[in-house]
This record gives structure tokens, sequence and C-alpha cells, in this order.
């Protein structure tokens, strides 16, 4: 697990059937000091996150899988939380 911001949202014009009905957000992953950390990254959003949100992020293939209810989703990172400051 990972925490980040959320810092913008992205579009595809082709998905993977199992990443229709989702919404794919740009995350900067966060240091323990909320520094930036690495390059930002594309994660599925089940939680309803806003632009400015710290999250939870899980890189848990299993789970991301389990949350949008298909086998092979071509995911491994995704928001399981917003974070309360």
């Amino acid at each position: 697990m990972r925490w980040g911001r959320v810092i913008g949202r992205t579009t595809a014009t082709v998905k993977h059937v199992s990443l229709e009905a989702q919404r794919l957000i740009l995350v900067q992953p966060l240091d323990a000091k909320s520094g930036a950390e690495g390059d930002p990254m594309v994660v599925i959003d089940v939680v309803g996150s806003r632009m400015g949100d710290r999250v939870l992020l899980t890189s848990d293939g299993r789970s991301v899988r389990r949350l949008l209810n298909s086998d092979n989703a071509p995911a491994r990172w995704a928001i399981i939380g917003i974070i309360n400051d």
C-alpha cells in the first residue's frame, strides 16, 4: 500500500472491457512527509476521489481484480480510501 495525491483525470478512447465503467485517475505518490515521490501513475478510482484528495492506494492485483469483478483485468493500482487531513 501507498498513499498519494490526486492530480488529475485521464481518458482513454479504447479500454479493456473490465475497465469500461471505471474512472482512471492520475495520482502523484507521496513519501512519509507528503512530498512527491516518483512519477505520477494512472490508477482505478472506485471510491470517488476528487482533485487534491490524499488517497490510499493498493498495488495488490488480486484485490483490484476483485474490485472490478474480473479475473483478467489489466490493472494493478487502485484507490481504496480517501485520507482525511
